[in-house]
């Protein structure tokens, strides 16, 4: 298997690490910074023998290695600053997803794609019409992050792991999102 992690920053390059440490799949990164795709495919490489994976990892600025990909992650665009909302980043970051998307269509057309960039919501629905992909093979990854976001906060709250909260979120990545405390439980226990 291999997965295609566009963008090498903080989260692309963790997306990639956990990946290749999980024995999952064969990863290439990609990232328009000259150099930063292939400095981290190296040093993830660098570790395989001290974390015991013999996944291969390459990186660079092209998408020629993205081909034959299984799956597309996309973690590329503008941060949110200081005060902005997530929907403040549309317009880049919605111009960013959507140059990806065509590329990595491209030459990975059988791809399945996973949308990290913000604001989350509107990126996958860009990746999903730009790529003309059924809804099954356009994702975003966000539901899971809220929630374990949730989880660990509540842990931090009452002073216990956040392996024994059970909680979920629901709604759009953002200002919308509603934490469900009628059906969170702690060891069991209901929060509420």
């Amino acid at each position: 298997m291999k997965v295609a992690v566009v963008g090498a920053g903080n989260v692309g390059a963790t997306c990639a690490q956990r990946i290749l440490e999980g024995g999952i799949a064969d990863v290439y990164l990609v990232d328009v910074v000259e150099g930063l795709a292939e400095g981290k495919a190296l040093d993830l490489a660098q570790a395989a023998p001290l974390v015991g994976h013999s996944r291969r990892i390459a990186g660079g600025q092209g998408y020629e290695g993205v081909a034959g990909s299984d799956v597309v992650v996309i973690t590329a665009g503008k941060p949110r600053q200081p005060g902005m909302s997530r929907d403040d980043l549309l317009s880049v970051n919605g111009r960013i997803v959507a140059a990806i998307a065509r590329q990595a269509m491209a030459v990975a057309p059988d791809a399945i794609f996973i949308v990290v960039t913000n604001p989350l919501d509107v990126t996958t629905y860009v990746v999903r019409r730009i790529t003309g992909l059924p809804r099954a093979r356009v994702m975003g990854m966000a539901g899971m992050l809220d929630t374990a976001r949730f989880r660990t906060f509540v842990a931090w709250r009452l002073g216990c792991s956040a392996e024994d909260v059970s909680a979920m979120v629901l709604g759009g990545h953002g200002d919308s999102m509603v934490p469900i405390l009628s059906h969170a439980t702690v060891a069991g226990v209901p929060l509420t």
